[in-house]
């Protein structure tokens, strides 16, 4: 029986786009959970033969005591029963900040500079495999650099227990496994052009916040140029990552 890939969305512009595509080619179930939506995430031990995506959203982990924010608790609650049991889970943007909140890090406003200043992550950008290759079953046969997204504020400080795989200049927490059950990205591999017009669209004070007036128009033409290799590379990465954990799950 082909595992189930429990999709928690949070908001209508970020959905599973290639993982999901990627999953459906291995005949993968996809169930799609809205939690802010008041969906029920189901028990853990209930969940044999799946894996748990995790999506992004603008608002922060550490949003979960704010008014209103009740669902997003839950969903960490919910995550850490799921990691407890060793479930398997991938965890994007805000997915990995929840992931490795639910493992016992943190995450706090990304800073850079002396004295130190608040920076927006945003835009197409590299990030740098730090973990051998020959250790690392996710990173054999990637380059030692990947394009990918970026689109964040915040950084995790990792739990003790975590492998950090990737950096970038300015945020060293960009890809993470804890144990091999489970795997955070802090940036982006699964956008597609679409999906980058999308978030633009629906994120656009963000966008310019963090690039200025020109922010738009420069991140289209930033994906004119350089989209298909990051869609080829994260394409490499996140099919490593599928594989990983349909195996752990077939074993639960």
């Amino acid at each position: 029986m082909s595992p189930t890939l429990l999709v928690v969305q949070h908001v209508d512009h970020e959905d599973a786009a290639l993982v999901g595509e990627l999953a459906l080619q291995r005949g993968l179930t996809l169930e799609i959970l809205r939690p802010e939506r008041g969906d029920s995430l189901p028990d853990p031990k209930a969940c044999a033969n799946s894996i748990a995506l995790v999506l992004g959203g603008p608002m922060s982990v550490n949003d979960r005591d704010q008014p209103g924010m009740d669902w997003l608790r839950q969903e960490l609650d919910w995550l850490k029963a799921w990691h407890q049991q060793r479930r398997p889970v991938l965890g994007i943007c805000l997915g990995a900040q929840l992931l490795a909140v639910a493992a016992g890090g943190s995450v706090h406003p990304l800073q850079v500079g002396s004295p130190p200043q608040e920076l927006k992550e945003l835009g197409l950008g590299a990030i740098q495999w730090v973990a051998d290759p020959a250790d690392e079953a996710l990173l054999r046969g990637q380059p030692n650099t990947s394009l990918v997204l970026h689109w964040h504020g915040d950084r995790i400080q990792l739990p003790a227990d975590a492998t950090l795989l990737g950096s970038s200049l300015h945020c060293a927490e960009q890809v993470f496994r804890i144990g091999a059950h489970a795997i955070g990205l802090q940036c982006h591999l699964e956008v597609d052009g679409d999906a980058l017009q999308r978030w633009i669209a629906n994120d656009r004070n963000y966008v310019l916040s963090a690039l200025g007036p020109e922010g738009p128009d420069r991140l289209s033409r930033e994906w004119r140029r350089l989209g298909a290799t990051l869609q080829e590379q994260g394409q490499q990465f996140l099919n490593a990552a599928l594989d990983q954990l349909i195996e752990i799950s077939q074993a639960h």
